[in-house]
């Protein structure tokens, strides 16, 4: 190599570590994680210049992305040296070598972005070491979701798949650094809201709220009645402070399946959730650049309807 070469090789790798690292944990078998955040990783990468880094549940024995299979998620040590962790699993049960590295990390008190199925993350069977994250965990009262999250699984509030969800900002939230450059109707995702019990769980503050509509398009009327008084979050900020005594701060949405991630507003929340987690806010522009890279034709969100045989890439 040239020493022009050799030059240009150090500035590279000197750019590369100034950058914040996010490392993204996808395994879901009904909400398309492993086609939503390879997207989203490639936005806060190629719009934003994050170092991003996915992970996929895999099948040993071909080496395929399998989300539904439950135990597997190789890689998770990057998490050692992340910045940010943004996660979209589904009743996991990792073995304890794996769990050690996402207890770590939440521990640690470095930030954390909840997606969807988030909330109930963990359905740990086989792992007394970690058991107090799973969902259902008493010890720990809902577990990773209620206690670092805001809140575990308790049900669906809209129909699943034929009453989707529009956002409209909560009140008092308006100013919040992630909703800059969103407005009431921006955000809307073919998946339902979820119920939550109010209040959530710590200091969560509702940033977002969920209106039940009557179908599955963005121009369909809101449901009338209960559904919608009053309308439940559907994205809130709180803190978790990790038994390092460092608090994090933490973002969760209810949203954030892959065909959610076809809207904008959706998008624009995300990045500026990420920005916000990391301390940057200041950084978020008037309108953060989150437009799609690539071609993205995410598949219907439900159970079984993943691609088979694919493999990871060999570079994220």
């Amino acid at each position: 190599m040239t020493r022009r070469g050799v030059l240009a090789s150090l500035l590279l790798s000197q750019l590369r570590a100034s950058r914040k690292r996010i490392v993204l944990v996808s395994g879901d078998d009904e909400y398309r994680s492993e086609e939503g955040l390879p997207q989203l990783a490639k936005i806060l990468s190629t719009r934003h210049g994050f170092d991003c880094t996915v992970l996929y549940a895999i099948d040993p024995a071909d080496g395929a992305i399998k989300p539904d299979l439950h135990t597997n998620i190789p890689g998770l040590e990057a998490l050692d040296s992340a910045d940010l962790m943004v996660m979209l699993l589904r009743f996991r049960d990792l073995p304890d070598r794996q769990m050690k590295h996402i207890v770590d990390y939440v521990e640690s008190g470095r930030p954390i972005i909840g997606l969807r199925t988030a909330t109930h993350a963990f359905d740990l069977k086989s792992s007394p070491t970690y058991a107090r994250y799973s969902w259902k965990s008493k010890e720990w009262s809902g577990g990773f979701g209620r206690q670092v999250l805001g809140e575990t699984w308790i049900d669906h509030h809209g129909r699943h798949g034929t009453q989707s969800t529009r956002g409209i900002l909560a009140k008092g939230a308006e100013d919040h650094p992630i909703l800059r450059g969103i407005r009431d109707g921006d955000i809307w995702g073919p998946t339902d809201v979820y119920e939550v019990r109010l209040p959530l769980g710590g200091d969560s503050r509702p940033l977002v709220l969920g209106e039940v509509l009557e179908g599955m398009h963005a121009d369909d009327p809101p449901v009338r009645g209960k559904p919608n008084d009053p309308m439940l979050p559907i994205a809130w900020v709180k803190t978790y402070t990790g038994a390092q005594g460092k608090t994090a701060r933490v973002f969760t949405t209810t949203m954030g399946a892959s065909q959610d991630l076809l809207n904008e507003g959706v998008r624009r929340m995300i990045v500026n959730a990420c920005y916000w987690a990391l301390g940057m806010e200041a950084r978020i522009p008037a309108r953060s650049d989150v437009d799609l890279v690539g071609e993205y034709h995410p598949l219907p969100f439900g159970f079984g309807g993943y691609r088979k045989g694919v493999k990871p890439p060999a570079a994220q």
